[in-house]
């Protein structure tokens, strides 16, 4: 007898076909509103990259690229290795869905070696997560099954009329998978998507609006994400300007022990 996959491993399950593109299919576990939960693309397509052949190191950085809604059912990853150096590594993907390119990602690899460091950012003062009540009043949508929240602070609150002033774009959480599952580096590529869009907090109000580019560094190693565990991750999130149906997003990743595992950003579009 075996343990069932993961709900984000079974995500990530493909098929590799004759041409070396790989088969997979969107999961109900991580669908948003009208499509999948773009962290889980994003996983999809580092994945891809990752089982390349020619791949080698670790990743480095990803830009994901949502071109057009991705449907319920099969699609396909084209994986293209764009250039390779001794340590460093360009791959470019397309997710595809018939004759539509859904989502494309540029993707860097590379071999780390030790070199001199210096960590200046510092981690968010928060209570550790044992003291922060776990979120239960969800919105139904099942992406946001597949992670457990604890807000320390920014918790959005929806209304049915947009605020008269504008609110903090500032959340900081504690999060983790659900049911929990050892960090790695495509659980980390989904959980850089894992904020609630930012307009949605600050106007108090559900509007169109879905991520267009997303942007991520991952700063860590295979090595210091597996000393990370299962623990959740402190996640402080921001923006800067919203305006002309787009605005901004930043945040950062920390594992427990105080360090910053990656950075992130993306550009959300919004509709009145």
């Amino acid at each position: 007898m075996t343990d069932a996959l993961h709900p984000l491993d079974a995500a990530l399950a493909f098929t590799a076909g004759a041409d070396g593109a790989l088969a997979g299919r969107t999961s109900p576990a991580y669908w948003n509103m009208v499509g999948p939960f773009g962290g889980i693309t994003a996983a999809q397509l580092l994945k891809a990259a990752l089982d390349h052949p020619a791949r080698i190191g670790e990743p480095v950085a990803q830009t994901v690229n949502f071109c057009a809604p991705i449907a319920e059912g099969d699609f396909v990853i084209r994986v293209k290795e764009v250039r390779s150096g001794r340590s460093v590594q360009h791959f470019y993907a397309e997710l595809v869905q018939g004759e539509t390119i859904a989502a494309s990602a540029t993707m860097v690899f590379a071999r780390r070696s030790p070199t001199w460091g210096h960590h200046t950012a510092a981690m968010p003062e928060a209570p550790p997560p044992a003291d922060v009540p776990v979120l239960t009043k969800k919105p139904p949508l099942a992406w946001l099954g597949a992670y457990e929240f604890r807000y320390v602070s920014g918790l959005p609150i929806m209304a049915s009329e947009a605020f008269p002033e504008p609110q903090s774009a500032k959340s900081l959480i504690w999060v983790a998978d659900q049911p929990p599952r050892p960090l790695d580096h495509v659980a980390l590529a989904s959980l850089c998507d894992v904020f609630i869009v930012r307009v949605f907090q600050v106007r108090g109000l559900r509007t169109p609006a879905g991520t267009v580019s997303m942007t991520s560094y991952f700063h860590a190693s295979t090595e210091e994400l597996a000393r990370q565990g299962t623990r959740p991750l402190l996640a402080r999130v921001d923006s800067t300007r919203f305006g002309d149906q787009f605005h901004d997003q930043q945040a950062e990743l920390w594992s427990d022990e105080g360090k910053l595992l990656a950075t992130t950003t993306q550009v959300v579009w919004f509709r009145e």
